[in-house]
């Protein structure tokens, strides 16, 4: 299983979804970073289920502990790992289908490649997996925001067939964060909810975008050819439960515009700064961070686990009527916002160290 992630900011995940705990190990942290738990555990209250009635019921207090890499507030320069106890467990909810394949879940994939599954709650497969990654992204957050003024700010941009209009440039973190679905359009935030919340009365799902900009992102992050910033964003987020599709920029609409309109002009500012006229390009070009802001979108399908009766097979290739039980997300884009956001957290903390080591210099 490839269950590291980076190449300087090196980040393991590990454990499943109804073991004793799941949780992190961080190599390559640079030392004398302050470590505050809170900047943690505030991005894993964000993360974690039992927000409103369209999330999971699962009742989880997500209390990160950290075991070792930091002494005295302040980071050692040795790997962090951090823990955080899985409390809130129902596996009897799983055991009518242990040998029954979930369509569009990773049980019949999984069984196939390995032979064997924790069907617990879906093991590795389950999105508390994710817990890690929340943990050390709030970190590379930290550095970033300390270090650059780097800002992320991730957001739901579309759930279902319901399309926010959001101006990137605009987005406030508090903003996102008063709406219950995280989306900074108050009129689409309550035609969303209400989507969501019927989809869970139907005991079906539903899948969305989210949107994420990058602001104050420094000049030269990314390496040609295999080691583009793009490329690792597109790598960071399609490694991500339930995700589906990744766009940079114009992303797909791009295809529809001539290279006359697409092409983003360059200018210098009254600050004697280069500047881009548009950014169709998404703040990257050739792979490379052009300092415009980063702005990105995630697709994620909706959720598999449904409690409606589907057609599937076990695992004696029979033909077997399954119905989803337990407490799981109707949609998982207003919890996912925090993970979009610790991916490129990390995936930026990486190309920051790769820079220093390359050139010197950020």
């Amino acid at each position: 299983m490839g269950n590291t992630f980076g190449r300087m900011f090196r980040v393991t995940t590990w454990g499943e979804s109804h073991g004793d705990a799941v949780g992190v190990t961080i190599d390559g942290c640079p030392p004398l970073v302050e470590i505050d738990l809170a900047d943690i555990q505030y991005d894993l209250d964000r993360r974690k289920p039992g927000q409103s009635l369209i999330t999971s019921q699962r009742r989880e207090s997500d209390r990160a502990q950290i075991l070792s890499g930091v002494f005295e507030d302040q980071s050692l320069g040795t790997p962090i790992h951090i823990i955080v106890h899985n409390e809130d467990q129902k596996s009897k909810d799983y055991e009518h289908m242990k040998d029954k394949f979930r369509p569009s879940h990773a049980d019949f994939t999984y069984q196939s490649k390995y032979g064997i599954r924790n069907w617990k709650g879906g093991g590795r497969a389950s999105a508390r997996e994710t817990i890690g990654r929340v943990a050390a992204g709030a970190i590379a957050k930290k550095i970033l925001k300390n270090d650059y003024d780097v800002q992320i700010i991730g957001y739901v941009k579309q759930i279902w067939n319901i399309i926010a209009d959001i101006d990137p440039s605009k987005v406030s973190k508090d903003g996102v964060e008063s709406s219950s679905i995280r989306c900074p359009d108050p009129v689409s935030s309550e035609k969303m909810f209400n989507a969501i919340d019927k989809a869970r009365k139907n005991r079906d799902s539903l899948g969305g975008i989210i949107e994420l900009v990058v602001h104050n992102v420094p000049i030269g992050l990314g390496s040609p050819v295999f080691d583009k910033l793009d490329a690792d964003l597109a790598k960071a987020m399609l490694s991500l439960p339930a995700s589906k599709g990744f766009e940079i920029g114009s992303g797909f609409g791009g295809v529809s515009m001539p290279g006359s309109e697409h092409n983003d002009e360059f200018y210098t500012s009254e600050k004697g700064t280069v500047k881009t006229r548009t950014n169709y390009s998404g703040g990257i070009q050739g792979g490379i961070s052009n300092g415009e802001d980063i702005i990105i979108r995630v697709a994620f399908k909706p959720p598999a686990t449904i409690m409606k009766e589907q057609n599937t097979i076990n695992e004696n290739l029979e033909d077997v009527v399954l119905e989803g039980r337990g407490r799981h997300d109707p949609c998982v884009l207003p919890r996912a916002v925090p993970i979009v956001e610790a991916m490129t957290a990390l995936v930026l903390m990486d190309h920051v160290l790769l820079q220093r080591g390359q050139v010197g210099h950020v």
